[in-house]
């Protein structure tokens, strides 16, 4: 199943998209795509629905897939080309951060640049979106944790990540530096996550075209990991890094966004993103 969130951002409705690509209303059968429909047994529920009986409703804007979502982990240099054009060595075990649950936006929300930004990046990543509670899970039965997985932009300010001191924090959580989407595409869609390409265009020149299958650590490897320090509840989403070819390590001046510029980025089997770059204005990031 493909569940999504559509309608504006502050009373989105819940809905799914169907075989023919249009999209159904669940706000009959759920309340929201939230915490309480991804357990297996939910998703089970909502597979069993007569589809074609369910409302359809027009395209409408499309916010985050999953609400209340109550974590966002990134994970940093998790592909070793990235690594290297980043000038950073390969980790020995997976670098997590968290980004700010303010910064989560639909996959075509405007990309509002922070106010004195000279370095704001782009990261195409496999989103990872937990089912059930996952706490020092084995690395053979971590996938069965996950509900599903989704496109997420691990929009960076590199300016404020690596050169402000302190963590990475401060360059991964600024306003609309998340988006999520379109869809939450659920795991039994989703036979292998490492082997999915992916891959991101800024003016239609294409940066990154990269697979999931050169990761550094699998998705099973890094919720295994990430339930020995915390405990991951349903609806939390882990970016599970990008492949190379962000802005920053472009050779030999490096490509940051500028307003104008429009971003593309998809992967295969769980949709595209689009998002229009602008300079610092308020009005925007709240739409």
């Amino acid at each position: 199943m493909k569940l999504l969130r559509h309608g504006p951002r502050t009373a989105p409705r819940p809905g799914l998209l169907d075989p023919d690509g249009q999209v159904r209303d669940l706000s009959a059968v759920v309340a929201d795509i939230d915490a309480d429909c991804l357990s297996p047994a939910a998703l089970a529920r909502l597979r069993a629905l007569d589809v074609a009986a369910l409302p359809v409703v027009p395209q409408d804007t499309l916010q985050p897939p999953v609400a209340g979502i109550g974590k966002f982990i990134g994970i940093g240099l998790n592909y070793a080309d990235h690594a290297a054009e980043a000038g950073m060595p390969v980790p020995a075990e997976p670098i997590f951060f968290s980004k700010a649950l303010s910064c989560l936006v639909g996959c075509d929300h405007a990309l509002v640049l922070p106010r004195g930004s000279r370095k704001t990046d782009w990261e195409v990543e496999l989103g990872v979106v937990i089912g059930q509670r996952a706490r020092y899970v084995d690395e053979a039965d971590a996938l069965s944790y996950v509900a599903g997985y989704c496109v997420v932009n691990d929009v960076s300010e590199r300016e404020y990540q690596l050169e402000r001191g302190g963590t990475w924090d401060k360059g991964k959580g600024c306003d609309t530096f998340g988006p999520v989407g379109p869809w939450l595409v659920t795991a039994d869609e989703v036979p292998d996550p490492q082997a999915l390409g992916l891959w991101l265009e800024v003016n239609g020149q294409r940066y990154q075209d990269g697979s999931t299958r050169t990761m550094v650590f699998g998705v099973a490897q890094i919720v295994s990991y990430l339930s020995r320090f915390m405990t991951l509840e349903p609806g939390d989403l882990i970016a599970t890094g990008t492949p190379p070819g962000v802005g920053m390590g472009i050779k030999p001046q490096p490509r940051f966004l500028q307003a104008g510029d429009v971003v593309r980025l998809g992967i295969d089997g769980l949709g595209q993103q689009r998002q229009a770059v602008h300079d610092w204005d308020p009005t925007l990031i709240d739409g």
